[in-house]
């Protein structure tokens, strides 16, 4: 066996633990008894100190040495092997096994606290994660930018010096927009009750129809909904809420695109690096892309709007124009993921900016619900009315995943730029998606973006799809041309 076979047979190994230990969180979010919070924990940190040791051992110091790329395949895995080796090499064992016990544990506080509104049961613990999560980042950093550390583990190449530059150019163009706007009449709200049963069903339905293969894959109710795994085995979650279905055929339709990807991967990468989505980034342009350009599209919703009358009869709304404002309609809310598209990104950039300040010490653990509420009052005009529309609403900060929140926004960007590209390659797009079929959109985004996993890098694999280099006016022509017409301004 050469240096590269024995290394990647090794690796292949290792990926099968890892999605074994992305099973248990799996199951932690659906089907996990609230008593097993304990052991969960320990058995969190016990697959985190194998992963560890596995991702550590001298041996692969050894084959990377010795081993040669034969192709871009073999190029791109050691790629990916060489970094993860000696970024893993920098955290003690003793470290990564604290940070999985501590934020499985986070988890469940935060999830009773968020319950309770009761901010401060949460703060300690928020306390260790970040103490935890500062100390891995210096260990990684060095001499650089320790948010950087995580925010690599995200998006690799980019920077929160990178993304701020990015994020100062989108932000006038959507405060203007917001503010034109909600200075118009507003469209008809969905109103009434609509019945759980029927909404899963319709859901499901949408999932089907954006490619999700059920064969490989569930679909469960979480409160925070999710995709996990890779390969053969990728599952999703949604959530209803009675009086918002959009609130669960969204949510679907969203994860469903994370979920494409890594079912839309060449099964030639499966457990090896290569075998799952490139970056968050990544990731999110084809959640985004498959939820907005796609699933909120005029085309589209003229379609739903059927489904719809066929689930729940009449439901106040006169007919596909109307339904079609009022899907996208742009309102006040506190909560991100319900948020419309031209708010969406105002609720990334202000975490964004707070996640920066807590690594950087720059915020006291004890003062972010302060500091958001703060921030939130001047980003959107009036305060915040309990923890779990502010501060307590997102999973992220307890769970550690200081650096994810950017990624939203980057992959919006994406797809702006996606969506251009996609247009162009199937003119009559709009056709299809009138009659419910995303077949030649994801089809396209499947042979683009999603087949290639994690051949290529982040920037690469979305300036190949789209022939130039990613940037954010794509992103804000489009909601300035879709919501200018909207609502006529």
């Amino acid at each position: 066996m050469t240096a590269y076979t024995e290394l990647m047979a090794f690796q292949r190994e290792t990926e099968a633990l890892s999605q074994i230990a992305g099973r248990l969180g799996w199951d932690q979010e659906t089907m996990m008894p609230e008593g097993a919070t304990p052991q969960r924990a320990e058995e969190h940190g016990a697959m985190a100190n194998i992963l560890h040791a596995r991702r550590i051992d001298p041996r692969i110091g050894e084959w990377l040495e010795a081993a040669e790329a034969a192709d871009d395949v073999a190029a791109a895995n050691l790629r990916h092997i060489r970094r993860d080796y000696e970024r893993t090499a920098k955290v003690p064992a003793r470290l990564a096994a604290e940070l999985a016990k501590t934020t499985s544990l986070a988890h469940r506080v935060w999830a009773r606290a968020r319950a309770e509104e009761d901010v401060a049961s949460f703060l300690p613990m928020l306390q260790k994660v970040v103490d935890l999560r500062r100390e891995e980042a210096s260990a990684v950093a060095g001499d650089t930018d320790p948010y950087d550390a995580l925010l690599d583990d995200y998006e690799p190449g980019a920077t929160g010096a990178s993304l701020s530059a990015m994020f100062s150019a989108l932000r006038p163009r959507l405060v203007n927009l917001r503010a034109a706007i909600l200075d118009r009449p507003a469209p008809t709200p969905l109103s009434g009750a609509f019945d759980e049963a029927a909404q899963l069903a319709l859901s499901q339905k949408l999932a089907l129809g954006f490619g999700y293969g059920l064969e490989n894959g569930r679909i469960d109710k979480a409160v925070h909904p999710f995709s996990s795994g890779s390969g053969l085995d990728v599952r999703i979650t949604t959530r209803t809420n009675p009086v918002d279905p959009f609130n669960c055929f969204y949510s679907t339709i969203h994860e469903v695109g994370h979920a494409a990807y890594e079912q839309g991967i060449d099964h030639a990468h499966l457990l090896t690096p290569l075998g799952r989505g490139v970056s968050m980034g990544v990731h999110e342009s084809q959640s985004r892309i498959y939820e907005n350009q796609l699933g909120r599209s005029r085309a589209f919703t003229g379609w739903l709007y059927g489904q719809m009358r066929d689930a729940f009869g009449d439901f106040g709304i006169a007919d596909e124009e109307a339904f079609f404002a009022t899907v996208n309609r742009v309102s006040d809310g506190f909560i991100r993921t319900e948020a419309d598209e031209v708010q969406y990104n105002l609720h990334v950039l202000l975490r964004f900016d707070l996640e920066r300040a807590l690594i950087a010490g720059d915020l006291a653990v004890n003062d972010l619900e302060a500091a958001w509420n703060d921030r939130f009052a001047a980003d959107f005009g009036y305060g915040v009315d309990k923890p779990s529309n502010g501060v307590l609403q997102d999973v992220h900060w307890s769970e550690g995943l200081f650096g994810y929140f950017p990624t939203y926004t980057l992959g919006n960007v994406y797809a702006g730029c996606l969506h251009v590209a996609l247009r162009a390659a199937v003119p009559m797009l709009d056709d299809d998606l009138a009659r419910g079929d995303t077949s030649k959109a994801t089809g396209w985004l499947r042979e683009n973006v999603q087949q290639f996993g994690g051949l290529r890098t982040p920037v690469d694999t979305i300036t190949l799809a789209t022939g130039g280099a990613p940037h954010e006016g794509p992103l804000l022509d489009y909601l300035e041309q879709k919501f200018s017409a909207i609502y006529r301004l």
